[in-house]
Parts: C-alpha cells; sequence; structure tokens
C-alpha cells in the first residue's frame, strides 16, 4: 500500500494538529485532505512553511488552555442542588448521574461535553458530593453539588 507524508494545517481527530507531519495512505491524501484544503504535501518548499504553523498552533493552544482554566473557575463556583425521591425505609428512588449534573451546568450557561464529567457509579446518597469535571487535557476541576431527599415517606403499605 502506497502512504504519503502530509503537513497538516489545521488539528484533525485521530490524526494530528496543524504542523504536524503525519503518514497517511496516498488515498486519503490526495482525495480529501488535500482537495480539502486540511493538508498539503510534506515537499522541500512546504517543511519551510512548517514554523509559521507551529507558531499559530501554540497561539491557539495557549488560547484554549485560558478558556479552559476561566472555565474550569466557573464550575468550580458552582453548587448545584438535587433532590432525590425516598421511599419507605429512607431508600432513596432514583439516582445523580452525570446526564443530571450536565443538564445543570448546561442551565447556568457552560457548554461542555458530557463525558467530561466523571463519575463512577451514580449517586443515591444525601448530602455534599464531589465530581471531578476534566475541561480540558491539561485542566481538571471539582465540582461540588448537594443531594437532599425530599423527606416524603410513603406510608400506603400500613
Amino acid at each position: 500500500m502506497a502512504n504519503a507524508q502530509v503537513i497538516l494545517r489545521e488539528k484533525i481527530e485521530g490524526l494530528g494538529a496543524e504542523a504536524d507531519v503525519v503518514k497517511v495512505r496516498a488515498g486519503y491524501a490526495r482525495n480529501f485532505l488535500v482537495p480539502q484544503g486540511k493538508a498539503y504535501e510534506a515537499s522541500q518548499e512546504n517543511l519551510k512553511h512548517v514554523e509559521d504553523l507551529k507558531v499559530a498552533r501554540a497561539q491557539r493552544e495557549a488560547e484554549e488552555l485560558q478558556v479552559a482554566q476561566e472555565l474550569a473557575t466557573k464550575i468550580s463556583k458552582l453548587r448545584p442542588k438535587f433532590t432525590l425521591s425516598t421511599g419507605q425505609g429512607g431508600k432513596a428512588f432514583g439516582s445523580v448521574t452525570s446526564i443530571d449534573i450536565h443538564r445543570e451546568l448546561e442551565a447556568a450557561g457552560i457548554e461542555i461535553d458530557r463525558h467530561a464529567i466523571h463519575l463512577d457509579k451514580p449517586i443515591k446518597r444525601s448530602g455534599k458530593n464531589e465530581v471531578v469535571v476534566q475541561v480540558h487535557p491539561e485542566v481538571t476541576t471539582t465540582l461540588t453539588i448537594n443531594v437532599e431527599t425530599d423527606g416524603t415517606e410513603d406510608d400506603s403499605a400500613e
């Protein structure tokens, strides 16, 4: 199989970021990357432009890191509350999941990927719980959530 070396002009998920020199299948380079303007051939002339792309990449990564740090600060200041229904004997019905936490963050105006919220298992106990949120590969923060029970007991069994 024929391979080709290309220089990426922009970040491509699963392949690399701008200024990376990568080996890909010749057909992928010829039919997709080069015509779409996402990469160009790794010739001697084009390799001279790699430094310009590296500067642009460094600026983009610095901006992304700064935005992630600001977002982490906003998330750590939030204190969302959740209420669980309880039944006979104080057993909780339902639980607080990462989807519930994601909805609360969206309601507060914070847009993150749902998979950035790391829960080992759904929260079924009342009280304060700390949840790790990975905003950026280099930035993680802790979100403190308060889980309360509604206090209603189901007495229909008597």
